[in-house]
């Protein structure tokens, strides 16, 4: 039996979360299934360890997800995009290499891959354009790119397929089919009927606590 990468045990959140216990599987899609104010956001803020919860405790490959780890450990996608709106699309994906000490000058490590990323999610005819000069759409790729580049662990998806159209969306599911297959756990928070069709696991949320 597979060792559990992520682990929520009895965790409670101010009252947003009450009594979520996980366990959850490398190399899979988990979606978190919800309507809005089901709780989503705060899981996966919770698991990316960004917050720490009231109560309980979460793991990561067996340690304390907060403070949040390495990008290569566990990424995060949030709702609220968080790109440097100066610097270029390919640029704003490669921040995490920069920020793990990856390149030298303007060359970076791993840039061969991150163009096959970027081409993958249909965003490398804009590579080079500064971000505050793409839709949002484009911008909602980017940061997912960002999310992906490292090969993480864990990636941590906060509804990826808000802003995209059907084809686009089918380049978010494609993206997200090479991650898994590359060995990343992708948690996403959505309520959209085609990720949860793409799902191994689904873990449906209601009022903050888990429902069958």
């Amino acid at each position: 039996m597979t060792e559990p990468l992520v682990e929520v045990r009895d965790v409670s959140h101010a009252t947003v979360l009450h009594e979520i216990t996980l366990s959850l599987a490398p190399a899979t899609v988990t979606v978190l299934a919800g309507r809005s104010g089901s709780g989503k956001s705060t899981l996966c803020h919770l698991i990316a360890g960004v917050m720490r919860p009231t109560e309980g405790q979460v793991l990561i490959g067996g340690k304390d997800a907060h403070p949040a780890p390495d990008w290569a450990t566990v990424s995060l996608l949030p709702q609220r995009l968080a790109l440097e709106p100066e610097l270029t699309v390919a640029e704003n994906v490669l921040l995490p290499a920069g920020v793990r000490g990856a390149f030298r000058g303007s060359a970076f490590r791993g840039a061969a891959p991150a163009g096959d990323l970027l081409d993958r999610l249909g965003l490398g005819a804009i590579a080079a354009r500064p971000a505050r000069d793409t839709s949002l759409g484009e911008q909602q790729r980017t940061a997912l790119a960002r999310a992906l580049v490292l090969n993480p662990a864990v990636a941590v998806l906060d509804e990826p397929t808000a802003h995209q159209d059907d084809d686009h969306v089918h380049l978010v599911l494609t993206a997200l089919a090479e991650a898994v297959r590359a060995g990343t756990l992708a948690i996403v928070a959505t309520h959209d009927q085609r990720v949860i069709d793409v799902a191994g696991e689904v873990v449906r949320l209601r009022s903050g606590r888990v429902v069958e």
